[in-house]
């Protein structure tokens, strides 16, 4: 069903079910957090190799950033509205208008809200409490039944916790804290543990001869309460200074999270100590380095889907299929900041195939090369294309509702941004990014497999059309498009957006500015809470 179409069964009726109102700022929440950060940062940390003259990178952490799959946003407090910034008539029409697709179980908004809070008491006919008196902007919290996590609920560690996940990635904060149940807490540590293990390699004032047992070792310190570090000079350090209050949070999980969060940190440890003195010179290497980085995250991630009952177990087994999904993410990131990197003094193009174009990767940038790296360009992003295939089997398996937004979201941010950077010179002269009013809407569609299908398809079809009949990779790229064709729904609606109206594009986009208006007045009023709640 259409993103801006009602449920079929409520059509003609006055208002939406609550159920479905909610659901629908539910998420609108969480992608105003996504845009807050920028919802397709780069995950690549690995340094460039230490001692060699070269500046430092970023450690490898699937989750930081755009971090593997998801968006940003700050912890809940007590139940209370925020201000809407937009009119209120209207934010009126975007509450009626923007029905996102019904759950797919039985309605469970009004039980998790414990009572469903005013507005769903209006609906029900209840007599409505009196409003609260408003409080200082300084105070302002977030609407009540919000997918943020409810800080009130929580033990004082497990609160720290959710502190350092919005203080250290308002990227990926909301989508945590709208996963639903056990699992919600458990990938919040699994992202704590890995920032803490991110920043040690981060770190440079840290010699080799003790970060590479540290990196090798850390595993192990989930295990010991009083471990901590207190002489990194990272902007992360607090959750390594801090980190008995997460290590004792990781022990208080139930054992069969521990034993996949520890088993990845193990193996990412290892990956980023390899990596510290080594560059990336084959495609075979370039698929280990995004193994380490961000299929890791993938493979970890699916494992405690399933182990929360949340999914079937072969999600959690089918490693294959996760690690494509951490690679597809990590190759855009590679190959859309390529510029950025340069900068840095960082490389991630694999030399393989960028020597096939330049004596050096930075000669790319040159004027003189550009038709030669656009060619270079046009074969890395059919290289990740080969990735989709396994991307769309991977998201049919899933069955909850909060693990597949979680999941599908960057998925088709990422299509997205390999679309706008196929065959474009722009990505050797600046950055590439895809609009804010396009993230709105894939953000708001990806809700089911059929509507992520279409939308892979709808982008895989302008990069077809984009292929010079001269590329060297114009072959192999229109072989691995129409394998994904194979697997997409031509038929379906959102396939065929573009035959709308003009009107019907026209309030598409005043919708989505009025919910991006609305929305930044909630993140910043969130923000503005918390920060006052620390002091």
């Amino acid at each position: 069903m259409c993103a801006w179409q009602r449920p079929r069964a409520l059509r003609g009726r006055g208002v939406l079910h609550a159920s479905h109102r909610l659901r629908a700022l539910h998420r609108l929440q969480a992608v105003g957090a996504l845009f807050g950060a920028g919802a397709l940062r780069a995950s690549h940390r690995l340094r460039a190799p230490q001692g060699r003259g070269a500046r430092p990178g970023r450690a490898p952490s699937g989750l930081r950033g755009r971090a593997g799959w998801g968006g940003g946003g700050a912890a809940a407090a007590p139940r209370r509205r925020a201000p809407m910034a937009a009119s209120s008539k209207a934010v009126a029409l975007l509450k009626r208008t923007l029905a996102l697709s019904p759950p797919r179980g039985p309605p469970r908004a009004l039980g998790r809200l414990r009572g469903g809070g005013r507005r769903a008491q209006l609906q029900r006919g209840a007599p409505a409490p009196p409003p609260a008196p408003p409080l200082p902007a300084a105070r302002l919290q977030p609407p009540p039944g919000s997918p943020l996590c409810p800080q009130d609920s929580l033990g004082c560690g497990l609160r720290t916790c959710y502190r350092y996940l919005n203080q250290t990635s308002r990227s990926f904060a909301a989508v945590i804290q709208a996963l639903d149940g056990e699992l919600r807490h458990a990938v919040c540590i699994f992202y704590l543990v890995l920032r803490a293990l991110d920043t040690i390699e981060d770190d440079m004032s840290i010699s080799l001869d003790i970060k590479v047992p540290m990196l090798h070792e850390f595993h192990s310190y989930l295990y010991q309460p009083e471990w901590k570090y207190m002489e990194s000079k990272e902007k992360d350090r607090q959750v390594l200074e801090d980190f008995p209050t997460i290590s004792m949070e990781f022990r208080n999980l139930s054992k069969v999270y521990q034993d996949v969060i520890s088993d990845i940190c193990h193996k990412m440890g290892i990956g980023m100590a390899e990596f510290l003195e080594k560059k990336v010179d084959s495609q075979h290497e370039w698929d280990k380095y995004c193994h380490y980085v961000a299929g890791l995250v993938g493979i970890g991630l699916s494992r405690l889907f399933s182990a929360s009952e949340l999914e079937d177990p072969i999600v959690g087994q089918d490693t294959e299929l996760a690690n494509s999904m951490g690679l597809f993410l990590q190759k855009t990131n590679i190959i859309r900041d390529y510029l950025e990197d340069q900068l840095e003094g960082r490389e991630f193009w694999p030399r393989e195939v960028w020597s096939r174009y330049a004596k050096k990767l930075s000669d790319l940038a040159k004027p003189e090369n550009i038709d030669m790296a656009v060619q270079c360009l046009n074969e890395l992003i059919t290289n990740a294309l080969h990735h989709v295939p396994d991307v769309l089997t991977y998201l049919s398996r899933l069955k909850n509702q909060s693990v597949f937004n979680f999941c599908a979201i960057p998925q088709v941010m990422a299509i997205a941004t390999l679309a706008a950077c196929y065959n474009n010179k722009q990505v050797f002269r600046g950055v590439v990014k895809i609009r804010k009013g396009q993230a709105v809407t894939l953000m708001m569609d990806a809700t089911n497999i059929q509507a992520v299908k279409a939308i892979m398809y709808q982008y895989v079809e302008e990069i077809y059309q984009k292929i010079p009949s001269t590329d060297p990779s114009s072959n192999k790229t229109q072989q691995v498009i129409a394998s994904i064709r194979a697997m997409s729904l031509p038929g379906s609606p959102m396939a065929s957006r573009h035959h709308y109206s003009p009107i019907y594009l026209s309030c598409a986009m005043l919708l989505a500015a009025l919910s991006w208006q609305y929305l930044s007045t909630i993140s910043k009023a969130t923000e503005e809470y918390v920060q006052a709640g620390e002091n």
